[in-house]
This record gives structure tokens, C-alpha cells and sequence, in this order.
């Protein structure tokens, strides 16, 4: 049986017939869905996106790093009462009148954490072991509870985290949060195409190789899904965004939904000093006059070694990917089809080649298209950025090992909670490993009044 001609007129074009030379050899449901796959592919994207890649400099990237200049529309630490108290004022007045929800991206799984589940799954509580979905929802059931008011969660999957997910908040429980409450929806996915010719490549007789769009998929997803109808609905008009490794995040942060506000900001984001000039974060900068994240790849070690006249490095703010965005922006963004960059990433790939046989390379053979949601920042008109504490806010779980792993991950949440116990009036011992439930408690003035003597062991409040 020979391909539809649909398909052929679909490829033809593009020169990716070499999809369905076996279309004979395939089984009904494997037709069914190559075809799908195929027909949801913008072939003229793709192509246009390859030959961007082949043509493509350096020097651009050079030139904007070049001309980065540290944020001019700054909060920075220490947040001293009369700089944040009114802002924690605004905040909360937005949360207890139902106007802030939440974005979770969660489409990562646990792989280079030798974890073969969705990360989020992954047990990171330092006594209880509770997953990091615990550590997150239950900053949500904290703060909607004290102030009587719904803050819906919409969590952004991927094809290979959705279904096992969706199950564990079942099995779950909703980690206490009401089901109604709770938004899935999956980002959506780009082909891989052969680096030298552009040639779209097959994971296996049958099926594209596909991988996820990126964090920056979002706003698509939030469309597509009805997410962002289901906002306008709620009259959600702020939404506080963090991804599920960091178990820190400060979950819809009273402060800084607050100082967002406070400054009309369309899209804000936090930050935290680099250790130094080498260390592997996005550098959140200004860029004639805009306000943007440079990928460190992106910076040349000469300008990314720049000092200012105190001897602190120029471009020192590091992303932590924790951003509030107004929902009218992301309206805007969606309605007005003003769509975020592809990166491009050279990536070894195994697939197929043309006799059917498995290639596993050695070196990067493939490009692999993904947008980053931190793009957003130089659409706004306005943008914040807010300094937080890397202690307090950024400890996340990327590595099986050493820096940013679950070990360095579970001590800074005990050490956090210990630091809790000891504001709150408690006694600690030095070797307690300290665990608190975030639906008992998001901060020490919250353990104020529920503790009190000292503790010792693996303490475990909830």
C-alpha cells in the first residue's frame, strides 16, 4: 500500500520523503501514528530554522554580550522593612482575592539522577523523603489556607512525564490541593534533524524522533490547552512560575507577587550573585535598554571576567528561573503570535539511517530545537528583576552527584529548617537533620507559637 498522497505532497517539498520509504513494511497503528506526527510538523519552520543554524555566526551572540550592562530596574537585598513591607501587604491582598495562580514546569524526568520517573517524583525530603511535588504544592494548601482564597496550579508536562504525573497526584492525593484546582497540560514537541543535511530523523521505524519545545513552550501550551482561558475565568491576573527542581522556591512569595505589582511589571524575574565568572547560569542583564537573559554559552570569558570599579563582576545576576508574569502579557504574547526564538542545540542522537539499522554516534549529529520561556523579557514593556537569597531560594536537584544534588539539596532544606526552628525560639542540635512540612509551616514567624524546647535526631514536623 502506498503512502497517501497527502503525505507526499506534505514532504515532497521539504525533501523528507525518506519518512514513509517504508510505509509498506509498517503496521496499521504505526501509519496512524507517523502520519499524526508528520501532519502536526511545520516543514517550513523547520527548514528555515536549519538553514538560519547552517548560515549562522557567533558574533551576534558575541556583540549582544558586548553590549550587557547590569539591570537598572532593580530590588536588591538586604529587604529591609521599609522596602518590602508594603509589597508583602500587596501581595497577600492579590492572593486572598483570588487574583495569583501558579505554573509548575514539570516535563523534565529524573534520568541523570539514575531516577527513571518524572523528577518531580523524586524524594527529596532530608527525614520524610517526600517527593519534590510535595515540597511545592504544599507551599500552595499553606498559603491558600491562611488567606481563604484559591490559588490554582497549572502544571506544564511533557509526553514522556504526563501520564505517570496526572497518576501520582491521584495516588497522591493532590498533595492536598482540591482536584478542580489543579491544570495539566503538556507542552508541545519539535522534530530532530540530521545536522548536515536537515533531514527530519526517525527514533525508530514509524515514529519521528521528537523532543520536547522547551520550557518556552508554555505560552503555546497555556493556549492550546485552555489554561489561559481557564485564568481569564478565575480572574487570575499574576502568575508566579518556578520549575519543579527547586524544592526552595519561594511558591507565589507574597514580597515578590508584591513589588511586581507595586511596579506595573509585566514579567519579573529572580536573581542571585554568581559565585563566579565561570559558574553555569543565564545572566540576567540589560541590552539597549531591555532586559534579557544571555545564556552563559553565549558570553566570551573575557566579558563575562568584566568588573565593575568595586572589583564585583559586571554581569553577575544568575537566573534562577523563578519569574511572575501578568496574565495580560501572556495574552498579548499569545494573541499577537509574537512568538519566542528557537535555540538550537548540536546533540548525539541515535536513529536510523537509510538500510533501518540503529546509528548511536559519537560525536553530535543532530540539531534539536527548543524555546526558553526567559525570552519573554525583552517583549515586556516593563520588567523587574528582584535579588533573593541562593541559601533561602536556589538549591536545585540537576545532579546525580556534587553540586546541585539531592545530597546539597537536603542539606540546604534542613539547614533552612533548622534555621527556622532556632528565629522561632527552639533549641537544635547541631547533627538534627530537620524536615518541615510547608502545610505547617512556609517561614519561622509561622513556627512562632508551634515549637518550642529543643530538638535533637531526624525531626519531622507536619
Amino acid at each position: 500500500m502506498p503512502a497517501p498522497q497527502e503525505l507526499m505532497a506534505i514532504l515532497a517539498p521539504h525533501t523528507q520523503s525518506h519518512l514513509i520509504e517504508d510505509w509498506d513494511e509498517l503496521s496499521q497503528e504505526q501509519r496512524s501514528h507517523l502520519e499524526s506526527q508528520i501532519q502536526a510538523i511545520d516543514f517550513d519552520v523547520i527548514s528555515q530554522l536549519f538553514h538560519e543554524k547552517k548560515n549562522s555566526t557567533s558574533a551576534h551572540d558575541d556583540d549582544i554580550a558586548a553590549r550587557a550592562k547590569p539591570p537598572s530596574v532593580f530590588v536588591g537585598q538586604p529587604f529591609t522593612e521599609d522596602k518590602v513591607a508594603g509589597a508583602k501587604q500587596t501581595g497577600e491582598e492579590l492572593i486572598a482575592a483570588g487574583k495569583v495562580g501558579a505554573i509548575l514546569v514539570a516535563g523534565g524526568q529524573g534520568t541523570r539522577l539514575g531516577f527513571d520517573h518524572p523528577k518531580g517524583m523524586y524524594p527529596i525530603g532530608p527525614v520524610s523523603g517526600a517527593m519534590l511535588f510535595s515540597f511545592l504544592c504544599g507551599q500552595i494548601v499553606n498559603r491558600s489556607k491562611k488567606a481563604g482564597a484559591t490559588i490554582p496550579y497549572y502544571i506544564m508536562t511533557s509526553d514522556a512525564t504526563h501520564e505517570e504525573t496526572v497518576d501520582c497526584f491521584e495516588k497522591e492525593n493532590y498533595f492536598g490541593l482540591n482536584p478542580d484546582d489543579v491544570f495539566f497540560f503538556k507542552q508541545g514537541t519539535m522534530p530532530a534533524v540530521d545536522m548536515h543535511t536537515g533531514h527530519v530523523l526517525l527514533a525508530e521505524k514509524g515514529k519521528i524522533a521528537t523532543s520536547p519545545d522547551g520550557h518556552g513552550g508554555l505560552l503555546n501550551g497555556l493556549d492550546k490547552s485552555g489554561a489561559l482561558a481557564d485564568m481569564q475565568s478565575r480572574g487570575i491576573e499574576v502568575l508566579h512560575y518556578h520549575q519543579v527542581d527547586n524544592p526552595t522556591a519561594i511558591v507565589c512569595d507574597p514580597i515578590f507577587l508584591g513589588l511586581h505589582q507595586q511596579h506595573n511589571s509585566q514579567v519579573s524575574t529572580k536573581v542571585l550573585a554568581k559565585v563566579n565568572a565561570a559558574e553555569k547560569m543565564g545572566v540576567v542583564c540589560e541590552v539597549d535598554g531591555k532586559t534579557q537573559i544571555v545564556e552563559y554559552s553565549d558570553i566570551p570569558d573575557d566579558i563575562a571576567a568584566k568588573t565593575d570599579e568595586d572589583g564585583e563582576l559586571l554581569l553577575k545576576w544568575g537566573n534562577t528561573a523563578i519569574h511572575v508574569f501578568s496574565r495580560s502579557f501572556i495574552e498579548t504574547l499569545c494573541k499577537e503570535g509574537t512568538g519566542l526564538p528557537f535555540h538550537i542545540a548540536n546533540k548525539k542522537l541515535p536513529h536510523l539511517d537509510q538500510t533501518g539499522q540503529v546509528i548511536k554516534p559519537e560525536t553530535p549529529n543532530a540539531f534539536k530545537f527548543e524555546k526558553f520561556i526567559f525570552d519573554a523579557l525583552p517583549l515586556a514593556k516593563t520588567a523587574l528583576v528582584v535579588e533573593t537569597s541562593r541559601a533561602r531560594e536556589f538549591n536545585p536537584v540537576k545532579n546525580a552527584e556534587g553540586n546541585d544534588s539531592p545530597a546539597t539539596a537536603k542539606a540546604a532544606l534542613s539547614a533552612l529548617f533548622k534555621s527556622w526552628l532556632e528565629e522561632a525560639g527552639a533549641e537544635i542540635a547541631d547533627d538534627a537533620v530537620v524536615e518541615i512540612d510547608p502545610a505547617f509551616a512556609v517561614s519561622a514567624e509561622e513556627l512562632k507559637g508551634k515549637v518550642e524546647g529543643s530538638y535533637s535526631g531526624e525531626v519531622l514536623l507536619k
